[in-house]
């Protein structure tokens, strides 16, 4: 009896353990979301390719000469450690020697790193250079008083006055016209009769029969004979030589977006012009155009060659139109064309050559399409671009100053 009143509470007891275990609902099982692993884009990240310029080194004031290097016993004028020396060797009576002094003062104030050194060569053997003698001694002695240039300058520029006077007659007008160049006539006098004075008069002399100079002026730029004795070979020999200061020795590394719209203002002495740069169209030349401009390479670069009509050129510092920043690199060609005025285009000197120098163009140069690269438009100040000084290299003789441009501000958007 007690076996199934146990019995019968235990089938009570299981029945209700299982009525409450069928009313609770299962746990709904949440799958674990997954995600697709991301897909790596293999993006080229734009390089500037280019070609770096291996010419031989231009010769430097010290490079070895057949001429005796710079020494202290030299008179010069300029910045010792210029990059260019022009040395002179010249008569004070020969009017070839004057007309050079009027080239070198124009060269002087044009070149800020240029040092000039003259030394006087009396050609004794020329019978109508009777007052050559006295007229290096003059400038000899009055180097004494650190008054050399002074009388260097009065010898020169007042030449008319005693070229035609006989060597008594000119040693007056020394004594007489000394004063109004700042320098004593006693010391003049007095250094013109010393012995020393004289011994450096004969030692400039023998050093011409030793190098065998038969006529003046002769003129050495950087150690080296140079012949062409104008203006604006001398001019543009300077620039070429200097502007190897400047140029750089790597490619620049490709650091513009090409999804960005660049603007540069060029700052020039006749005013404002803004262009547009087109660096989705030509990155090659808007990177590099970014990079000298903020690297300060056209900062105070003339506009070389102004062809109204045609094209306004500037970019290169040295100023003769044959200058680069010491790399090439590739035309690129799109579907823009010399159209209208305004264009901005590299210039080159054949396919991939580009450098430095642009243009902007005054009319529409159709015969330009397909070997120039356009890589921007003036979107303001055409019109001062139209104002600039005309000037052409091609032309023959002294050239007009060009307008500078002052500085170019890039501007990112």
């Amino acid at each position: 009896m007690k076996k199934i009143i146990y019995l019968s509470i235990f089938l009570v007891i299981s029945i209700f353990y299982l009525m409450a275990c069928s009313s609770q609902q299962e746990p709904t099982v949440t799958a674990v979301p997954t995600f697709p692993s991301p897909t790596l884009v293999n993006t080229v990240t734009p390089t500037f390719s280019c070609t770096k310029l291996d010419v031989v080194p231009t010769s430097t004031p010290n490079s070895a000469s057949l001429f005796p290097p710079v020494s202290s016993a030299d008179f010069s004028i300029g910045p010792t450690d210029a990059p260019v020396t022009l040395i002179q060797y010249c008569d004070f009576q020969s009017q070839g020697c004057q007309a050079m002094s009027v080239i070198v003062a124009q060269l002087m104030r044009n070149h800020t790193n240029l040092r000039f050194v003259f030394r006087p060569l009396p050609l004794t053997s020329i019978a109508t250079f009777d007052k050559s003698e006295q007229a290096v001694l003059a400038a000899v002695a009055a180097g004494e008083q650190n008054k050399f240039w002074e009388m260097y300058d009065l010898l020169f520029v007042r030449y008319n006055e005693w070229i035609n006077l006989n060597p008594s007659q000119f040693e007056a007008w020394l004594l007489k016209q000394a004063p109004t160049a700042g320098i004593d006539v006693n010391q003049l006098t007095e250094q013109m009769k010393a012995e020393e004075t004289k011994t450096k008069l004969t030692s400039s002399i023998e050093a011409a029969k030793q190098l065998n100079i038969a006529a003046v002026p002769l003129i050495l730029i950087n150690g080296e004979q140079f012949f062409l004795l104008d203006y604006q070979n001398i001019s543009d020999t300077i620039g070429v030589i200097a502007l190897g200061q400047k140029q750089f020795t790597e490619c620049p590394p490709f650091s513009i977006d090409v999804n960005k719209t660049y603007v540069a203002t060029l700052e020039t002495e006749k005013g404002n012009i803004v262009i547009e740069l087109f660096a989705d169209k030509a990155p090659l030349a808007v990177n590099s155009f970014v990079f000298l401009a903020q690297q300060g390479w056209y900062d105070g670069v003339t506009f070389h060659r102004v062809l109204p009509g045609f094209v306004a050129q500037a970019g290169d510092p040295s100023g003769t139109g044959r200058g680069n920043p010491g790399y090439f690199f590739k035309t690129e060609i799109s579907d823009l064309l010399f159209s209208k005025p305004g264009m901005v285009g590299m210039a080159n000197s054949g396919p991939d050559t580009n450098g430095s120098q642009f243009f902007i163009t005054y009319a529409p140069a159709n015969h330009l399409n397909g070997s120039y690269t356009i890589f921007g438009a003036v979107i303001s100040g055409l019109d001062v671009a139209e104002k600039l000084t005309p000037r052409d290299p091609a032309q023959f003789g002294t050239l007009a100053p060009g307008d500078k441009i002052i500085k170019i501000t890039i501007e990112e958007k």
